[in-house]
């Protein structure tokens, strides 16, 4: 990359790499916004609305990545890049208020908001990095690629139903998908997947940390499911059983996931594809977190009663989406495949028929069991042969 006429709004090279407290601060309106698309989808548990659920949950994770990549790539200490964050924040929480009616009355207000994230950050990059255009393509790339998918996102505020569905799918996997293919341009070509220009330190951090906020959302799910509800032996079980979950995901992400991003396998500069990889892996890791919350809320108003299919698939679709998010991850760091949760998997596809013969208080046993043995068994690998002799470098 041409290092002549470096623009001033650019982080440099050998800059402190830590995550600023501004940015743990942005990380806190995610709370706000997993717990709203947890509880929407509590409230209605069909297949539709699981689809919207996971449509919306794209849009989120898409400004909280460009949001990373922004404070990677920019300089976090200058008040421009600070006011930026500022306003992204107040965008999403915009977003977030929207969530329970985005495919209703609130479509406009969803879509209004997520327009105004894009527009204010292409305002402040484009032109901060005019002294240098092969630094400003870069931005350019990304605001043509929003401008593929506004259309879209437009359309269905003025649509309702399915087709405002279909549509929004269609923008939100644009939207990802084009940072997976470099956003080819027409005249500026595409960022090439090859280029080191992250910041391995900095977005390794920052992974962690929006990981973390999803396990705090669980536990705020735990703790606000019992405080609101009428406390007996059945809910308190139910609280103790999510709190031991999230216990148990967060060993599991910190055993595994921080060995392989350790400070010393990271390397100073991140390409750009296996960046992409490792923030979509975690948005699978996020997801299964946000159902986990979903079946904890569902659970709580019915411990031991009946349990559906759809519940279910909630109570075990949680689990399972979290350790395919860590096997996915694994795979991108090591290329390799994380057996020990593989099994996990299969072993929770392979109860899922007997399931219905428990309450759903029985099916979070079940599923933490099936976590716990997983987590003692890598315990023990790992004194056997520590996770150093598997890795690889990264792609």
């Amino acid at each position: 990359m041409p290092t002549d006429d470096q623009p001033r709004i650019l982080r440099r090279q050998g800059a402190h790499e830590q995550p600023t407290f501004l940015e743990l601060f942005f990380d806190l309106v995610y709370i706000f916004m997993l717990s709203r698309l947890s509880q929407g989808l509590a409230e209605d548990l069909t297949l539709r609305n699981a689809a919207q659920t996971a449509v919306l949950l794209l849009a989120a994770w898409w400004v909280w990545v460009l949001t990373a990549w922004l404070t990677d790539l920019f300089n976090p200490q200058l008040p421009v890049i600070q006011g930026l964050v500022l306003v992204v924040m107040f965008g999403t929480l915009a977003m977030a208020v929207a969530v329970p009616r985005a495919f209703g009355a609130h479509g406009f207000i969803f879509v209004a908001a997520y327009f105004g994230i894009h527009v204010a950050r292409d305002a402040v990059l484009i032109p901060g990095t005019r002294v240098n255009p092969y630094i400003q393509a870069r931005s350019i790339r990304v605001f043509f690629w929003f401008l593929v998918s506004a259309p879209l996102w437009v359309a269905g505020a003025f649509t309702g139903g399915n087709v405002r569905l279909t549509l929004w799918a269609i923008a939100a996997v644009v939207d990802l998908w084009s940072a997976r293919i470099g956003w080819p341009t027409p005249r500026l070509g595409r960022t090439e997947l090859a280029s080191q220009i992250f910041t391995g330190n900095h977005l390794t951090e920052r992974h962690r940390q929006i990981f973390i906020i999803g396990i705090g959302e669980l536990i705020l799910t735990a703790g606000s499911g019992l405080a609101l509800s009428q406390p007996d032996g059945g809910r308190i079980a139910v609280a103790a059983v999510a709190f031991a979950n999230a216990m148990l995901l967060f060993q599991m992400y910190f055993q595994r996931v921080q060995q392989l991003l350790a400070p010393g396998e990271v390397s100073s500069l991140e390409r750009v594809r296996p960046a992409t990889s490792t923030s979509y892996s975690h948005l699978v890791m996020v997801a299964g977190v946000v159902v986990i919350s979903t079946s904890t809320s569902l659970t709580f108003s019915r411990p031991l009663g009946e349990v559906s299919v759809a519940w279910i698939l909630t109570l075990l679709g949680g689990p399972g989406l979290f350790l395919l998010g860590t096997c996915l991850f694994d795979y991108v760091v090591t290329s390799r495949i994380l057996w020990s949760r593989s099994i996990a998997l299969l072993v929770l596809a392979a109860i899922a028929p007997a399931m219905p013969l428990l309450p759903p208080l029985g099916v979070m046993v079940v599923t933490n069991l099936v976590l716990l043995i997983t987590l003692i068994s890598e315990m023990i690998l790992k004194r056997r042969r520590p996770v150093s002799h598997l890795m690889k470098q990264r792609r």
